[in-house]
Parts: C-alpha cells; structure tokens; sequence
C-alpha cells in the first residue's frame, strides 16, 4: 500500500487553487484582476483589452501549475519528475521569500492595496509553510 505525503500533497492543491484562480482572470477580465487586488494599472489594461495582464496569468498560471505537479512528485502520487528535490527547495523558498519581502517588494507595485499585500503574503507563507513540513518529512525519499 503506497502512503502519500499529506502536506505535500496539500501544497500541490494550494498552488493549483492560485492557479486557477489566475487563469481565471483571463476570463474575468477587469472585474478578476480587481477582485483578486491587482493594481491600478494592471486592472487598467484588462479594462481596454490590453494582451499583457492575460499573458501576466497566464503565465503565473502555468508556473503555479508546473509547482503543483512538483508537489505531487514529491508526494509520490505522480511518477518522479527531474530534480525533484532541488525545485521543491526552490519552490518552497520562493513562497517564503515572497511572504516575508513583501515590505522590499510592495514599492515596485504602487497600485495594490496594503489589504492585498497583507492577504497574499499571508497566503504565500501558509503555502510555504505547508511546502516546508512536506518537504522536511519526505527528505531521505528524495
């Protein structure tokens, strides 16, 4: 009987809920970027049909999907992928860096509100935080 590491298995179901939740701005348009507290100038954009918040999403997207499979390799519900190890350290980091540079980042981004900084740090640390515990208990197996 195969066990699956819960939290990595967890993790890989936070990052494919971002995902969907920024492909779903391509759809949604002006109305997802703001819900989901993109700037000013990028809601801007989506309002006149701008290509570049889609592919922003897009792209995130993707990378947050490819996260979640890495998640799930190191679960061990889907089969080994490359370098599993070293991008789940990599991933991990990126969250938790993410959540707790917020103050170093936040100036580059002048039109999010102070409550999406707050939320999507917040976010990113519980994500990382999970990715962590994962990766910590599935170490040897790597």
């Amino acid at each position: 009987m195969m066990t699956y590491n819960t939290w990595l298995v967890m993790g890989a179901a936070l990052s494919q809920i971002a995902a969907v939740l920024h492909f779903s701005c391509i759809f949604w348009g002006a109305n997802g970027f703001r819900l989901l507290g993109a700037g000013e100038p990028i809601v801007a954009l989506a309002a006149v049909g701008h290509w570049y918040p889609r592919l922003v999403a897009f792209a995130v997207g993707v990378l947050l999907s490819v996260w979640a499979l890495y998640a799930l390799s190191g679960a061990g519900v889907i089969w080994p992928l490359p370098y599993v190890r070293g991008v789940l350290i990599c991933i991990t980091a990126i969250y938790l860096i993410r959540a707790l540079a917020f103050p170093l980042i936040q100036p580059a981004f002048p039109g999010n509100s102070a409550a999406f900084w707050v939320v999507s740090s917040t976010i990113c640390l519980v994500i990382g935080l999970v990715h962590l515990v994962g990766l910590v208990q599935v170490w040897q197996r790597l």
